[in-house]
């Protein structure tokens, strides 16, 4: 596959990517969920330059704030898989898609009809939405994120943002194929990292999220220059101007992305935009 890089910053000061957008889990943050000091200043040399920054992520606004704080994010962020743009500083959503509740749970039923039980979790809407697990259901990411256990009927008594699904017998990328395969006309399906298979509102994507962002703050596809590491990403990519995926990344996202950076661990994203935003 061949790897174009973009060309580097002009003499002229012309920016070569006006907004950068980065997804969070295996890309931003390494695998010690944060971000590096070296990822940092190269943020901090590309939006001295003027560029903006901007994180898209599959995290709810509930579930990715602790780590906003925690690295100091306060821009406007893209979470939910693109059901909510947040804004970090005031702790705020500036718009808000929810799951129709009637569809999920005739899709999860659909999905159960072919393959058999699944473990549902749900995520709540809003900002102090909870994340609910069902039987059986384990969360792989995040281990000190909260969810509150929960039977099954339990998951859809309020308005949600989206579902997560797994099942004992197949990988995630064979549950994802068979829940888009039988599931598909009622939900959207991403595979967005380990034993996340996700259900979403039908047409939502990272790329949805983020055109309504940039909107906001004035950008074009044209300008973006994205970084991700899973198929959840593949849509952002389709968007944006420019799509780097970390050495990391799932095989679906290497197959479409412009770039391959190094991993998340080896600073993936800093050695991209020190190439495109060198200190002067």
């Amino acid at each position: 596959m061949s790897n174009p890089s973009p060309s580097p910053v002009s003499p002229g000061g012309d920016l070569p990517f006006r907004l950068v957008a980065t997804d969070l889990d295996g890309t931003l943050l390494n695998s010690g969920e944060t971000v590096s000091e070296r990822t940092r200043a190269a943020l901090a040399t590309a939006t001295a330059a003027g560029a903006l920054h901007i994180i898209v992520t599959g995290r709810s606004a509930a579930w990715a704030r602790p780590v906003f704080d925690e690295i100091g994010y306060t821009g406007i962020a893209v979470c939910g898989q693109g059901a909510q743009v947040y804004d970090a500083g005031a702790h705020k959503l500036l718009t808000s898609l929810t799951l129709d509740r009637r569809q999920a749970a005739l899709a999860v039923a659909k999905i159960e009809a072919e393959i058999g039980p699944l473990a549902v979790a749900a995520n709540q809407d809003g900002l102090d939405g909870q994340v609910l697990a069902g039987p059986g259901y384990e969360l792989l990411i995040g281990s000190d994120l909260p969810v509150v256990r929960a039977d099954k009927d339990e998951l859809f008594t309020a308005p949600l943002s989206k579902l997560y699904i797994q099942h004992r017998g197949l990988t995630d990328d064979g549950l994802a194929g068979v829940a888009r395969q039988v599931a598909g006309d009622l939900v959207g399906v991403v595979m967005a990292g380990p034993g996340i298979v996700e259900l979403l509102p039908l047409g939502l994507s990272k790329a949805t999220g983020l055109a309504v962002a940039a909107r906001r703050l004035g950008v074009r596809a044209a300008d973006t220059i994205a970084f991700g590491d899973m198929p959840n990403d593949i849509p952002m990519f389709g968007w944006a101007a420019h799509g780097v995926a970390m050495a990391n990344a799932h095989e679906e996202l290497l197959a479409v992305a412009d770039e391959v950076t190094v991993g998340n661990d080896e600073d993936g994203v800093a050695v991209v935009l020190e190439r495109l935003y060198p200190v002067r």
